[in-house]
């Protein structure tokens, strides 16, 4: 028989919610660049000084990565929800949702309504699939209110008008193409219904290359608490 992925998962899970580390390779190679570095200083033969400064500048940089992947990120995205103005009663539609941070977060503050994550559960997240993210929405209580679904974001499986808000979070920008790229913002601009609100996190510059693309939208920085420096948001809203 099988599994229902929107199966409500097992008791075992039922603690809190864990949302990995976005990209895991970057601090992975960010810390053993580090750490070689620092022992390299350690034989104190010319140039370590700067050798240890180097070590010491990339252990930072994993540091901060880690802070802002796990925490940052959260705290953003929390501000940027609230900002939308629910009401309680919308669809929701995340792109490449992962493990569900911001899913959950949306899903949060829809009593009344649903909140529906798609993915094609890469390693671009550490721990990546659907099945962890059902067992955060569980943990966090709110597992009656999502719904998870395997799906290309240049291909949205559901009908024209079918949410009141879609967001992404770091996830677009992994579209190898600007065609695919520009194809999955149609996806979503398809999908929401008149007046609904679209919000992109990307980096600058593709953010504003899809700003263009739609013409239309707004462009706000994240600013240094996003999950990495150079991050915008980009807020547009469908014509009714």
């Amino acid at each position: 028989m099988s599994k229902d992925l929107n199966e409500p998962p097992l008791p075992a899970f039922r603690w809190s919610p864990r949302y990995g580390v976005d990209a895991p390779a970057v601090p992975a190679v960010l810390g053993a660049a580090g750490v070689a570095c620092c022992l390299a200083a350690a034989w104190r033969r010319p140039g370590s000084i700067a050798m240890a400064a180097t070590g010491a500048v990339l252990l930072a940089n994993a540091g901060v990565y880690l802070h802002t992947t796990l925490h940052g990120k959260l705290r953003i995205w929390e501000r940027e929800l609230d900002r939308v103005g629910l009401q309680g009663n919308e669809q929701l539609l995340d792109l490449g949702c992962g493990r569900g941070a911001v899913l959950i977060a949306a899903a949060k503050r829809l009593p009344m309504g649903r909140a529906v994550g798609t993915d094609l559960w890469t390693r671009d997240q550490s721990g990546n699939s659907p099945e962890v993210t059902l067992a955060n929405a569980a943990a966090a209580g709110i597992a009656d209110r999502v719904e998870v679904r395997t799906a290309d974001m240049t291909a949205l499986p559901f009908p024209d008008g079918s949410f009141d808000v879609v967001t992404s979070a770091m996830a677009i920008h992994n579209i190898p193409s600007a065609e695919g790229r520009y194809r999955a913002l149609d996806e979503a601009m398809r999908v929401l219904r008149p007046g609904g609100q679209l919000l992109i996190a990307d980096p600058w510059s593709m953010a504003r290359k899809y700003a263009e693309h739609l013409d239309q939208g707004t462009l706000r920085p994240l600013g240094p608490g996003g999950p990495w420096l150079g991050v915008t948001l980009l807020h547009a809203v469908k014509e009714r």
